[in-house]
């Protein structure tokens, strides 16, 4: 993916966290906050956080859907557990508005507790 395009997209996806009342910790491509560390060796888009809820933020391209190991990276982005391991982590997929059925179909595969833990946001396709 293109890095302008990448970045539009994790502008987007950054809107929606605001919109659903998160703050952002740390994102990529930003000019003030810090890049994201790596979740269970895995690059992440940004980190936020509403209240004691954490949440992270990746954007993924239709390509990266069609990869087999993309519910493994899934998996263990999710299974990284921050200070308090009773708190639980939201993963935000960014997807192209036109993946969202087969995202959808490749989250259905995993365990019902997982399911749970991410949300699905479709992005557009220009801003």
């Amino acid at each position: 993916m293109a890095p302008r395009l990448k970045r539009e997209k994790v502008d987007l996806l950054i809107d929606h966290l605001w919109q659903q009342g998160y703050l952002t910790l740390s994102r990529k491509f930003g000019k003030y906050l810090p890049a994201p560390p790596t979740i269970s060796g895995y690059e992440v888009d940004s980190i936020s956080r509403y209240k004691k809820k954490l949440a992270i933020g990746i954007t993924v391209a239709e390509e990266e859907l069609n990869d087999v190991l993309f519910t493994t990276r899934l998996e263990a982005i999710l299974s990284y557990q921050r200070q308090n391991p009773i708190n639980r982590v939201t993963l935000f997929l960014g997807v192209p508005y036109n993946s969202v059925v087969k995202a959808t179909m490749l989250i259905s595969t995993l365990s019902q507790e997982t399911q749970k833990q991410i949300k699905i946001v479709a992005l557009p396709d220009k801003k």
